[in-house]
């Protein structure tokens, strides 16, 4: 979708959108369309159930005098709770009531409000990122999709009267949407297509923005001593690979240490011998969803040349129950030396995170590390489908995350870690098992990440159950969620970013 800033012009043809606070509060704009209309606007308000509350759309067909087609009224809500998120929504919403309306073009006129405490130009660079990021579509294999089932909307433009300004604000929000439709791209793609190789040759376009790239195949990995990874992909045709992505943009000798993220990345998840049911496991696809976040957010801040280190690692693997598969009662040694009986060959999301931990701190030395990783069932039956996990044995980066979470609508919910739960994965035949008892299932995984992370910060977020959305929300569509992106992308730039 092509996104444009333009001075304020109410003549033009294809839609016209305009603002609308609570209590039918009308923008300039949406005033100067009433009068051109002959008061059409205020007519179809006095007989509609439209308030302007927040969400909130009312369509105007064919209004008199007017080149454009319809106008589009926006509910923007109070103005005192506009802020950048809800801007960020406004675009969404102009995108999801236009994109089959037939109209091709689009034209938002973004006045000042009184009470909005953002300038309207940060409102208009924010709800252009809303409308890109809810126009996303993975289309690509409907070949036989005809064209009026297709969404009509290709170009919207927002006018607004400091359209340079607003131009500058989406410069690096526009390179927060390049790295969430390429995280949104990779997770989309069926297991056929997107497998270890096939990641880490996509994860190359990075090295265009300035991303170093070390890719790990599976003789490395092994001179490595990488025993846990390589057990849970000994069963697949499709090697594994670990992708480590380095972007370092600190300025200055003494930030030289990097935040690193780690992502899970099962390419296709079968369990293993211990075979999952067949009901549903096509959405086992999803299983790499930590890589992708992963490779995306390094995207995204080597896109806009954030000033901070960052490493981002990704395991990647295929879980198949194929002649060679590991096989229940296996004991794998790790790269950190330590041994693991593995006792259910579908708890393999942590075998890949215990040796891609172990080689990330081992290599970056890292400040903190954050994995990522679609890891328990146990993790929805506790908290469905509106919170992550979070794990953390640092409480003052825990408090750091919880709080970017919050700014960004991406939330997550702390659990408990203790001796307690640690002693339920000791074996009698090594180590430790990969598996606990029945209860606290997400939280004996856990416990099992973290006996590979030593005294290094670290935060573990259990994203099984916010990986995939099944909803539509306004500024995201149906499939990859990309949840913690954004809010990882806060962290980093709310508190670790040096812009001196």
């Amino acid at each position: 979708m092509r996104l444009t800033f333009s001075r304020i012009d109410l003549k033009r043809q294809g839609a016209i959108v305009a603002l609308v606070s609570q209590n039918k509060t009308l923008s300039a704009s949406a005033q100067a369309l009433d009068k051109a209309t002959g008061g059409a606007v205020g007519n179809a308000i006095a007989a509609s159930r439209f308030t302007g509350a927040l969400d909130q759309t009312l369509t105007i067909m064919a209004p008199n005098g007017m080149k454009a087609g319809r106008i589009l009224l926006i509910g923007v809500g109070k103005p005192e709770d506009i802020d950048e998120l809800a801007a960020q929504r406004i675009g969404g919403r102009i995108v999801a009531a236009l994109a089959d309306s037939g109209e091709k073009t689009a034209s938002v006129a973004v006045d000042a409000i009184k009470g909005v405490k953002l300038s309207a130009a940060t409102v208009a660079a924010n709800a252009a990122c809303g409308a890109r990021l809810r126009s996303y579509r993975f289309d690509k294999y409907r070949t036989t999709e005809k064209a009026d089932k297709k969404p009509s909307l290709n170009a919207v433009a927002f006018m607004i009267h400091d359209d340079a300004g607003a131009r500058r604000q989406f410069v690096p929000l526009e390179k927060v949407a390049d790295g969430v439709f390429f995280t949104r791209d990779l997770v989309s793609e069926p297991a056929n297509v997107i497998y270890p190789a096939s990641f880490a040759q996509r994860a190359r376009a990075l090295a265009k923005l300035g991303v170093k790239l070390r890719i790990l195949d599976e003789a490395q990995m092994k001179k490595l001593g990488m025993g846990a990874l390589l057990g849970v992909a000994q069963g697949s045709a499709n090697k594994p690979r670990i992708v480590a992505m380095s972007w370092n943009g600190a300025p200055r000798a003494k930030d030289k240490a990097p935040i690193c993220f780690v992502g899970k990345g099962v390419t296709f998840d079968t369990g293993g011998i211990s075979i999952k049911p067949s009901n549903g496991m096509e959405d086992m696809k999803w299983d790499m969803g930590g890589a992708g976040v992963v490779a995306g957010l390094m995207m995204a801040l080597a896109g806009r040349k954030a000033k901070v280190n960052v490493v981002g690692v990704a395991g990647l693997v295929e879980n198949m129950p194929d002649g060679n598969a590991q096989r229940p009662g296996d004991i794998v040694t790790s790269m950190s030396g330590q041994t693991v009986e593995v006792l259910n060959t579908d708890a393999e999301g942590r075998l890949v995170l215990a040796d891609a931990i172990h080689y990330t701190i081992d290599r970056f030395k890292p400040k903190f590390v954050v994995d990522l990783a679609t890891l328990t069932g146990a993790i929805i039956v506790a908290l469905g489908h509106e919170y992550a996990g979070l794990f953390a044995n640092d409480d003052k980066l825990a408090s750091l995350i919880l709080d970017s979470g919050r700014k960004v609508h991406e939330r997550c919910w702390r659990f408990p870690l203790g001796d307690e739960y640690d002693k339920l994965i000791n074996s009698d035949a090594a180590d430790m098992k990969n598996i606990g008892s029945r209860g606290g299932g997400s939280i004996t995984a856990a416990q099992f990440i973290q006996r590979f992370v030593g005294n290094t910060p670290w935060v573990h977020l259990d994203i099984a159950g916010v990986a995939c959305s099944c909803k539509v929300a306004p500024t995201v569509p149906k499939g990859g969620s990309v949840f913690v992106f954004c809010f990882l992308y806060r962290l980093i730039a709310d508190y670790f970013e040096h812009n001196t």
